[in-house]
């Protein structure tokens, strides 16, 4: 998925949870420039590890997919 490894890598719910509030926070404003950056650069990232979730489980309903269809 990322650099992490598995034991790091939160579950796609964990990261979709998080990334809803870093959203939160960054549409409610009153936060430093510097302080706006960084939670753009771990929604982000946090963006990442979701579409790598989604994309791994889409490999398996395809390859699950591909299984039935040759038998």
């Amino acid at each position: 998925m990322t650099d992490a490894t598995p034991e790091q890598q939160p579950s796609y719910e964990e990261a979709r949870e998080e990334l809803i509030e870093v959203v939160r926070t960054l549409e409610a404003g009153g936060t430093t420039l510097e302080e706006s950056l960084a939670l753009w650069e771990r929604g982000e990232a946090l963006a990442k590890v979701c579409q790598q979730w989604l994309d791994g489980a889409r490999k398996r309903l395809d390859d699950a997919m591909g299984a039935e269809d040759s038998d």
